[in-house]
């Protein structure tokens, strides 16, 4: 289905400066009775090259602090440092750029412009970027022929399976090749045997170096990472579950 990625980026399992690092971040939502607390001052560091998952039961806060990770909401308390820089700190504009070159984005339901091509979804991030004109094409075209789509590149997305929307949404989210990909329960909407498909995409982004952090209620899903971090009422009970463990903790809570 892929044709190819790049040479893998070392892995740096042991990074003393990660690439995400969040240190007693609290997130505090509403006034007075209506006060929620989705983050209790967590402390959370991933390190380049890392393939991690982040479980829960509902209300857990892994939403929000893979929101605070995206650099789409900031923290009430606490610090963030993205790539050495503490966006906690950053304006709203230099929040954006920073989403655009460093952080790709794969969610549950794709979010495709209806109204425009394959090609096209995956070339609008390198129009933010200022990338000229014939490059965005050329670097759409090949980022869709990695996930098997270079027949389908002109096919919008009602015209598209749903596991080849996720394929172009994958395609679009890398096509800047970012430091960090951010999937958001990125099989929730797809049959057993096109999750199997993406997945392995995404397992091989992975083995091509790039730092992956999803969120997923999923077992068979979190079993493709490296390191589970499950939460619970805003905190990180368990920051370096392996997927063996996970079920048993999983069926405890």
């Amino acid at each position: 289905m892929i044709v190819s990625f790049p040479d893998p980026l070392p892995m740096l399992a042991s990074d003393p400066d990660p690439i995400v690092r969040l240190e007693g971040v609290t997130k505090v939502y509403g006034m007075g009775a209506a006060t929620v607390h989705a983050l209790n001052g967590i402390d959370l560091a991933v390190p380049r090259g890392e393939y991690c998952a982040i479980m829960g039961p509902s209300g857990s806060g892994k939403s929000t602090a893979m929101n605070l990770i995206g650099c789409l909401d900031r923290p009430t308390e606490g610090s963030y440092f993205l790539d050495d820089t503490d966006v906690a700190r950053l304006t709203d504009d230099e929040l954006a750029a920073i989403r655009n070159r460093k952080l790709g984005f794969v969610f549950q339901q794709f979010h495709l412009l209806p109204q425009m091509t394959a090609l096209e979804n995956v070339m609008l991030p390198m129009v933010y970027a200022g990338i000229p004109s014939d490059e965005r094409r050329d670097r759409a075209a090949e980022a869709l022929r990695k996930m098997g789509l270079a027949n389908r590149m002109q096919n919008k997305p009602t015209q598209l399976s749903g596991g080849q929307q996720q394929r172009v949404a994958i395609a679009r989210a890398i096509v800047n090749e970012p430091l960090l990909l951010l999937a958001d329960e990125p099989t929730g909407a797809l049959d057993s045997r096109t999750m199997r498909e993406v997945l392995e995409i995404v397992d091989e982004l992975h083995a091509s170096g790039i730092t992956i952090v999803m969120v997923t209620h999923e077992v068979d899903v979190a079993r493709h990472t490296e390191r589970i971090i499950w939460f619970r009422d805003g905190r990180v009970i368990h920051d370096r579950l392996t997927p063996e463990e996970m079920r048993e903790v999983a069926l405890g809570q």
